[in-house]
């Protein structure tokens, strides 16, 4: 069955189709029926079935007798360790954490806040409090103390599982003071931490209320796992929030199996046994969904990788992995790929590397540009495919699914909706408008199995945020079109889109264009304030490393680019070339704080920057170019 015939049938008989991936799943009880719909428009999955994840994550692929296939692969070029943890190492070691976790108190719908580095500890923490049921809230390693406080006192954790530090290249970033400053200022506070030491730093621990990581394993019992019902939450993450104050996405358990288990092989090709590799973090929904559960709930090897793209040591980090590693198929964001080809952009890297393993690279994160993908494509000789997803979806709302039908590439575009999508662009109205027409991109409800039924105690605030606008319909806020065929275009965050002398203009696609000029490796465009258009847009520039060409040259062909390619409508005139970009640590780019610097509006911090000292750059570069007044 191909894509569209698979895409018909979930259309056709939803119900059928998710009771029928719910088969892949292991069941304490069976559900009675896939969507539960009696509180619409809060919809929810399988709801009266009884399942444990760590135990389909796990136990089960031991009991098949796969216990000696490795579940993780530690790659970590940091501190030069690498360790493999076989399917039945990883029962034993994360059922004694779970014990020791169960003897200190916490039980089936305590929270537990992770805070942790990249080592298999991490997952291994996730995976004892889903085996104990209790809902893990995992917080990117290296948070600073204020938002680790607010995410203390949203959650309320019985417990907070941490490590001593985290190892940055050239730095070590100490983890205990930031946890300790943290529960100072925090109204909530956990009835124990267990933190996990590493040899890099040795943490002091607070009497009484600090427990080390194997002491606490001492003398306890493995647990058990726990059944938990279809709608009981998982975990919750955080996701930033326009008012400052986060929001958590919480993460139905059931949902959640199923719909990644199903993606494992219908988007991303993978077999039982086949090596899978996501290069992002646990602190970001693409770790949970496809470094932690979807690769070892589909009985595949994950790689907990922790390094960079670049500099650690090189820029052929990543082709090493895979080929070391035996990678068949790869999940980055387009801004790795980016640094990696600033760095080497003729691909030196790559051909010191047999890369024969890897079938399929995955793009996602933030919007894929044409020049990027093509890089990657000519480089690597393999499809290299974008697909689109939230942090509220868990996994892609669109995709190429490779494993299903291999569709014809389009480059700028994440393919086709999958089931349990139905994705339309509406006008302001929220009326359907035509292909090829820029709106906001919308899915009608419900959505699938796995995506948010509501935030951690916040429901007003899930309706208010992304039902409320279009009735009927999940808000996505991103805006873009669908063509001819029924590809899906994302273009700009819909406060991206801008709006030129009543011209409504996607700054996703000057962005494609500015990509395009051979000497650019980056580059972002952020509509700035004017008092005779409304807003103009403005293009900042990284350059290529060698390049050595006057700067006021590139600006000038970037400009003439845009002009050629979009039209004089665009009215794009402001241009200028900064060494980097502000992003947050998962690598999107800042573009919301770079307006209101430039506009000279009142802006806060944003708790997810990977480097605060670029935004006094980027506010310098913008006061040369009359920006930035305050």
């Amino acid at each position: 069955m191909g894509y569209r015939e698979t895409y018909s049938a979930w259309q056709q008989d939803p119900n059928a189709f998710w009771m029928e991936a719910a088969q892949a799943i292991d069941w304490v009880e069976q559900p009675s029926k896939a969507l539960f719909d009696e509180n619409a428009p809060l919809y929810e999955w399988f709801v009266d079935g009884k399942v444990n994840t760590c135990w389909n994550a796990v136990d089960r692929h031991v009991e098949a007798g796969n216990g000696d296939r490795v579940a993780i692969i530690y790659d970590s070029p940091v501190t030069h360790t690498k360790q493999e943890i076989t399917y039945s190492e990883l029962l034993d070691r994360v059922s004694l954490l779970a014990g020791a976790l169960k003897a200190k108190g916490v039980e089936k719908g305590d929270r537990v806040l992770i805070y942790m580095p990249m080592v298999p500890q991490a997952l291994e923490a996730m995976l004892a409090c889903a085996r104990l049921g209790a809902i893990h809230s995992v917080v990117f390693g290296g948070f600073a103390a204020n938002e680790l406080a607010v995410r203390v006192d949203d959650a309320q954790p019985k417990a907070i599982i941490a490590a001593s530090c985290g190892i940055e290249p050239g730095r070590v970033v100490h983890y205990k003071p930031l946890l300790d400053g943290a529960l100072e200022i925090a109204e909530h506070q956990p009835a124990f931490c267990l933190l996990f030491q590493r040899e890099q730093e040795v943490a002091a621990l607070t009497e009484g209320r600090d427990f080390e990581w194997y002491e606490a394993q001492v003398g306890v019992d493995p647990a058990p796992c726990e059944p938990v019902e279809g709608n009981h939450p998982a975990y919750i993450l955080y996701t930033s929030g326009t008012t400052g104050q986060p929001k958590g996405v919480v993460r139905p358990t059931a949902g959640h199996l199923v719909a990644l288990n199903w993606t494992m092989k219908a988007i991303y090709d993978m077999e039982p046994g086949d090596v899978f590799w996501a290069a992002s973090d646990v602190g970001w929904v693409v770790g949970h969904s496809y470094i932690c559960y979807g690769p070892l709930i589909h009985g595949n090897t994950t790689i907990v990788f922790e390094g960079k793209p670049v500099g650690t040591p090189d820029a052929g980090t990543f082709w090493r992995v895979i080929s070391e590693h035996n990678v068949k198929s790869f999940f980055t964001a387009p801004t790795a790929f980016r640094a990696v080809k600033r760095e080497d952009p003729k691909g030196e890297f790559v051909k010191k590397y047999d890369l024969s393993c890897l079938k399929n690279v995955y793009l996602a994160g933030e919007r894929a540009d044409p020049d990027t993908i093509e890089w990657a494509q000519t480089q690597l000789g393999v499809p290299v495919i974008d697909h689109w997803w939230q942090t509220e979806t868990g996994w892609a709302i669109a995709a190429n699914p490779m494993g299903i039908e291999a569709l014809p590439v389009k480059v700028g575009s994440p393919s086709v909706p999958m089931p349990g999508y139905d994705v339309q662009i509406l006008d302001e109205g929220g009326h359907e408008v035509e292909p090829g027409t820029l709106g906001a991109i919308a899915v009608k409800l419900p959505l699938a199995p796995g995506t948010l039924p509501t935030l951690w105690h916040a429901e007003e605030r899930f309706k208010k945020s992304y039902l409320n606008t279009f009735p009927g319909y999940y808000e996505t806020g991103d805006a873009g079109y669908k063509d001819e065929d029924g590809y899906l275009y994302i273009m700009a965050r819909t406060d991206d889109v801008i709006n030129v002398a009543g011209h409504r203009l996607s700054t996703g696609a000057m962005e494609e264009v500015l990509a395009s000029h051979p000497d650019v490796a980056e580059c972002a465009v952020i509509g700035v304030a004017d008092t005779l258009k409304g807003q103009m847009p403005l293009g900042l520039l990284c350059l290529n490393a060698g390049t050595n060409r006057p700067l006021e040259e590139i600006c000038s062909e970037s400009v003439k680019l845009v002009r050629e390619k979009i039209g004089p409508v665009a009215a794009f005139k402001l241009c200028t070339v900064v060494d980097r970009l502000p992003k947050t640590r998962s690598g999107k780019i800042l573009r919301g704080t770079m307006v209101n610097i430039a506009d000279g509006t009142a802006w806060k911090m944003p708790a997810t920057i990977d480097d605060p000292i670029i935004l006094d750059e980027i506010t310098e570069a913008l006061q040369n170019l009359g920006y930035a007044k305050n």
